[in-house]
């Protein structure tokens, strides 16, 4: 027991992992350039450990410990050094102090990695949502009637099966393709069978790319699915988010307008039709989208602003004003959130993120849209303690020599 103790106290074991945690540090970094932000996000902090690395380019065989293992094993280490050395003394408060905080630092940063969760909330001007939309995560949405079945992308393997309670029908997955493309099937360019026979894949294309890395784009999921009940199959489609994100259609009406405002709502009209089966009376109508999070209350974009300095097209100020209605609350009220004016409510943080307004949006005949970040972290007030409680030992350890010193030389 002594030897486990000694172990987990000494501080070669702490000088160890922080020159594990700066290598994994810079190699991780490194390979954003060929992985993107989220692939090494995912692939050295978020594991326990590391098998090989992207480095300028090259795959290189390599087992590192992981951030979770690293971090778990910090924490370990400053907890049981903490408690195997605690001192309730004014000689040692100031110390005891800042390594209190510097433990509320990694148990924060944990909690915020587990429990924390990123969205959007797209709108138009007049438009009212009660949900927010992932950025990086989808779903496969069943809907009949007042019933809506969810099922996450990341199930949807190749090859694999699946089988929903709530669903009379199983669902094969011919092919997931984690990013996609889409090409109109315009007359002149038919020259392959279509992807299925029903559907959307009548009139469109859908290929497999390689992920995106840039933090400005993101992967557009598509799957080919075919849905079998024990009276036979209900045909071959293809779901993709394409279809279900209205961001993602909204620009595919603004590629082809330069054909027309008529020949791009038609276009447009032929990748938003609704797919669905019949099953024994019961019609299910289906689609890939962002996945979701309802909110007990509802905001409304009463007016989105974007202003320039005069002369130039430099932004000068993003702001959305909109209508906070909570009837649990019995609240309505409305609210202005700008760049650095995020607005908080119901455990969310809305902040301002990009915005299609003001001169451009209405030359271009655009209604003004607005787009919020909308940010979940149950522990984001840990880093603002937790550099408090640092700073404040610190100081009164800094003060308690100071005051030793000065009395020693009276």
């Amino acid at each position: 027991m002594n030897k486990i103790v000694k172990f987990f106290v000494s501080l070669k074991l702490t000088v160890v992992l922080l020159a594990f945690a700066i290598v994994l540090v810079f190699i991780g970094t490194i390979a954003q350039a060929d992985e993107g932000l989220y692939g090494a996000q995912a692939h050295y902090f978020k594991q326990w450990l590391v098998v090989g690395a992207h480095f300028f380019g090259h795959k290189i065989p390599v087992l590192l410990p992981g951030g979770y293992l690293l971090g778990t094993l910090l924490l370990v280490n400053l907890v049981c050094t903490h408690i195997y050395r605690f001192e309730l003394s004014k000689k040692k408060l100031g110390i005891q102090l800042a390594h209190a905080g510097v433990i509320v630092l990694l148990v924060g940063q944990l909690s915020t990695d587990l429990l924390s969760r990123e969205l959007q909330m797209h709108f138009n001007e007049g438009e009212t949502r009660n949900y927010s939309d992932s950025a990086t995560e989808y779903e496969l949405i069943f809907q009949s009637g007042n019933e809506v079945t969810a099922i996450p992308n990341k199930l949807l393997k190749a090859g694999g099966t699946l089988q929903i309670a709530s669903l009379p029908f199983t669902i094969h997955v011919k092919e997931s393709w984690h990013n996609s493309d889409i090409n109109f099937r315009a007359p002149m360019l038919q020259n392959a069978p279509p992807l299925t026979t029903n559907g959307i894949a009548v009139n469109y294309d859908f290929k497999k790319i390689e992920d995106v890395k840039s933090m400005d784009q993101r992967n557009v999921p598509s799957s080919v699915l075919e849905f079998l009940t024990p009276a036979g199959s209900l045909g071959i489609w293809a779901v993709s988010d394409w279809a279900g994100d209205p961001t993602l259609v909204e620009a595919m009406r603004s590629g082809y307008a330069q054909m027309g405002a008529g020949m791009a709502q038609s276009i447009v009209a032929k990748l938003v039709a609704p797919q669905f089966v019949v099953v024994d009376g019961r019609k299910f109508t289906f689609t890939m989208r962002p996945a979701r999070v309802m909110h007990p209350f509802t905001l409304t974009l009463l007016k989105a602003s974007h202003t320039t300095y005069p002369g130039t097209d430099i932004p000068k100020d993003f702001r959305s004003r909109v209508r906070i209605d909570n009837p649990q609350a019995h609240e309505q009220r409305e609210v202005e959130i700008s760049m650095n004016h995020p607005l908080r409510y119901g455990g969310y943080t809305y902040y301002q993120y990009q915005m299609d307004a003001g001169q451009a949006a209405q030359m271009a005949g655009r209604k003004a849209s607005s787009v919020l970040q909308v940010v979940r972290n149950p522990g984001w007030l840990t880093p603002y303690v937790g550099c408090g409680m640092v700073g404040a030992g610190l100081l009164i350890q800094f003060l308690y020599h100071l005051a030793g010193f000065v009395s020693k030389r009276k």
